[in-house]
């Protein structure tokens, strides 16, 4: 007997394809998203503040430091 007939078969996958028409709504709700952590994180309590005073600079603190954004 050869060792072609000894191993097992291999099952085939299927990949799935998924149309950019059904990505594209969730790709722009995330990109938002990302934007809007990225203004909270990198702008606000800084040149442009949308809120008045220090709590969303002391919640975001940190995160600014990591992705080095300058605060004081």
């Amino acid at each position: 007997m050869s060792q072609a007939a000894l191993a097992p078969a291999v099952p085939q996958l299927a990949i799935p394809t998924i149309p950019v028409r059904q990505i594209l709504p969730w790709a722009v709700f995330v990109g938002l998203l990302a934007l809007i952590a990225l203004y909270f994180i990198s702008s606000e309590q800084g040149a442009f503040a949308v809120f008045s005073g220090a709590g969303i600079h002391e919640w975001v603190h940190d995160g600014r430091h990591l992705l080095g954004f300058p605060c004081h």
